[in-house]
This record gives C-alpha cells, structure tokens and sequence, in this order.
C-alpha cells in the first residue's frame, strides 16, 4: 500500500505524516507537492494540517483551487482513502468532498489539547480497528475547528453513521453535535480535527491515533 502526503504552501504536518505512515505502517510513504497531478501511483492520500496558503480568505479556501486537489477528487471518485487531518479536512469540506464547514472556535481561542473521543462508527476503513463507542485520546491544533453543519445534513450525518468521532468529556471548539471527525456516503473520504499521527506511540501521551493508519492498511489488504 502506497500513502501519498499532499503538501501545500504553508502545511506543516506534513512530514509527521510520514513518520507516522512510515513507523506505524512500514509502507512506503511520499509527500507530493501541491503542483503535482498524477496521483494513480498510490492508493491513500493524506492532507495534513498547517495553514495551507496562510489561511487567506478561510481556511482551506485557496487550497482547493490547487492543482493536485483535481487528482484527490478523482482518486476519492476510484474509491481510494483519502484522509484530511486539521487543515486537510478543512480543505475537503471546501472542494465539496465532505459536508458541511469549519469556522472560527467558538471561544475564539486557538486550542492545544489532548480531548477525549468517542468512536461512534467502528465498521469503516478508518475505524475497524477500534470498538463503536471506545474511548480515546488524540491531540487537537487549531483556531478554526468548530464544525457546522444545518440540521438537515446532521440527520443525514446520524442516518447514514458518518460521524466517526466526537468529543466526549469537553467540546474544545463548540462543533455542532461535538463532531470531531466525518466521512462521506461512501466511506472512503475522511475528514477530522484531531491528529492522529501526533499520537502513534505512548510517549506521545497516546497510541491511540495509530489505529486509524492500522485500519487503513487492514481495508487496502481485505480488498
């Protein structure tokens, strides 16, 4: 299984990635710059967080329009996994592969935490090795993680199992219905605030985002 790590102007989480790819997994792992458009070589593209393009507009506005973003569309088309991590699930939220919007915290704050979550959904290749309603521990990074949607696509999100994950004890950033993580109808697109590749080995305070990666490889060899 070959994991892609797309990085933009401005990203810098990128190479965390591919370490947590690299010493999680042992596969093999290439960042490929935000110019590039053929993806066909890999079979998991990866987003990560920073602050593509400094932000300018919105988060994730001017990321979509690049031109690598053209590939991961097709590739989620294909149904290859894509995962957006932070500012990446900002940027599928902002191409349309994803529901919904990230706006400012609710409190206004930038957030570093280790929050609680809860797996709400584990029968999905991102989730498989965890237990529906495990509790875990992954650190979030952001300013703009509050997660909006109207009711309407929140009872599509509940009917349809999209919700992966939400923060338990404490919302950190007042995301509707306490959403940290989504995927879309097909289940091969993942978007979360959370990173879990800062929390790959104990020493990081948690293991407990090496499963996501775990899950990955599990689905890619099942299929």
């Amino acid at each position: 299984m070959r994991f892609a790590v797309a990085t933009f102007p401005g990203s810098n989480c990128d190479l965390d990635c591919v370490h947590a790819v690299e010493d999680v997994l042992g596969a093999p792992v290439s960042t490929v710059w935000h110019q590039q458009t053929d993806l066909d070589e890999f079979d998991a593209i990866i987003l990560p967080g920073g602050f593509s393009y400094g932000d300018y507009l919105r988060t994730g506005a001017l990321a979509r329009f690049s031109p690598v973003m053209e590939s991961v569309v097709a590739a989620a088309k294909q149904g290859k996994l894509v995962i957006g991590i932070c500012n990446g699930f900002q940027i599928l939220c902002e191409v349309g592969l994803l529901p919904g919007a990230l706006m400012a915290n609710d409190h206004l704050q930038f957030r570093c935490a280790t929050p609680e979550l809860v797996v709400e959904n584990a029968d999905t290749p991102f989730t498989q090795d965890y237990q529906s309603g495990e509790q875990i521990q992954i650190p979030i990074a952001h300013g703009e993680g509050n997660y909006y949607c109207d009711e309407q696509t929140l009872q599509e999100l509940e009917e349809n199992r999209q919700i992966l994950f939400r923060y338990n004890s404490e919302n950190p950033n007042g995301s509707t219905a306490g959403i940290a993580g989504i995927i879309n109808r097909a289940g091969n697109v993942l978007g979360m605030m959370p990173h879990p590749e800062r929390a790959i080995v104990d020493w990081m305070g948690s293991a407990d985002g090496a499963k996501i990666f775990t899950s990955m490889l599990r689905n890619w060899e099942e299929r």
